[in-house]
């Protein structure tokens, strides 16, 4: 009779959510855009995916192991960050720097700063630009036709990767060129890019499917894409050019970043306001590195800065407390 009256503080809601589903649900919303991605690009993509997803999943467990804290290999965050660095990354990258991305994102972004829901920004983006600035060169080269898988044979000393494919400008170099670009070919994805960004069909299939479910809302992807295409109709110096603007939407990593990685639930705000705000921020700093800046692409360094001011916009947004009164004249 004693346990009946065992109870915890208040609020007491019960939900069968949990973060094993939460995970779940964004694989299977990134499979259309993992799948396309092969597709597109050879099995080479599938060993790719394989390197990130093996490298983040043994990182943790070693990680935990040594460090004696308890090992939990099926809430699949491990999987999703592996998932969503791959997704990120060239077709063409060297294996070996697809595991140092893995490793760098659950050790260094996620495990050392206390694991799941401790991260102060997004782990596979994290990864991502990390990859950026030590690798510029092999992270900007990215194949526009379906490439083989290579052999030994394929491999240089300096581990640089003989592939069976033809690179070229993306269609955000095309744009900055002044050059127009396949609006069509864009939206199904036969284009060069990174392995899951190419496809605007695919992500917005999965970004349907995450809807559904109800694990992100429109809040922060629709303010972003909106506030984004409100500067580069400003400051594109294109008017209202249809090819530019949605060029620039369906183009490089933008409805990726937007729908899959600014709704990260432990690195975006909490409270309506704030992420609202938040995706204001996300658009126009994605535009002034897009637009102004020297570069064609700038999702990834917005995201990552813009995890840095989430505290602030939750601070500041945070609702007052059911009958709490506001402070007059200092009473």
């Amino acid at each position: 009779m004693s346990d009946l009256f065992n109870v915890s503080a208040a609020p007491h809601i019960r939900t069968p959510i949990k973060t094993k589903t939460i995970m779940q649900d964004v694989i299977i919303a990134l499979l259309p855009a993992s799948l396309f991605g092969i597709f597109n690009f050879g099995l080479r993509a599938l060993l790719v995916i394989l390197a990130t997803v093996l490298s983040c999943c043994i990182t943790e467990y070693v990680y935990c192991r040594l460090m004696k804290k308890p090992v939990n290999p099926w809430d699949y965050s491990d999987i999703v960050t592996g998932l969503l660095l791959a997704l990120n990354l060239p077709v063409g990258i060297p294996i070996w720097m697809a595991v140092v991305g893995g490793v760098f994102a659950i050790l260094i972004v996620k495990m050392l700063y206390g694991g799941l829901g401790q991260n102060f920004m997004n782990p596979a983006l994290a990864a991502r630009v990390f990859l950026l600035i030590s690798f510029p060169s092999r992270m900007s080269t990215f194949a526009l036709d379906k490439i083989t898988s290579p052999g030994l044979r394929d491999y240089l000393r300096d581990g640089a990767l003989v592939l069976d494919g033809v690179s070229g400008a993306t269609p955000l170099g095309q744009l900055k060129a002044g050059q127009t670009v396949d609006l069509f070919k864009m939206f199904v994805g036969n284009i060069g890019g990174t392995i899951g960004e190419t496809s605007a069909l695919a992500l917005l299939i999965g970004a349907a499917f995450l809807m559904y479910r109800k694990v992100i809302s429109l809040r922060i992807p629709l303010t972003y894409i909106l506030s984004f295409a409100v500067f580069a109709l400003i400051f594109g110096g294109q008017g209202f050019d249809v090819n530019y603007l949605f060029g620039q939407i369906l183009g490089g990593g933008l409805i990726l970043g937007a729908f899959f990685m600014a709704t990260d639930y432990v690195t975006s705000p909490a409270t309506p306001k704030g992420q609202i705000i938040y995706g204001v921020f996300l658009g126009i700093l994605t535009g002034i590195f897009r637009i102004i800046g020297s570069g064609v692409e700038g999702v990834s360094y917005a995201i990552i800065i813009g995890n840095l001011i989430v505290p602030l916009l939750d601070s500041v947004t945070r609702p007052r407390a059911f009958g709490k009164e506001r402070v007059k004249n200092g009473r």
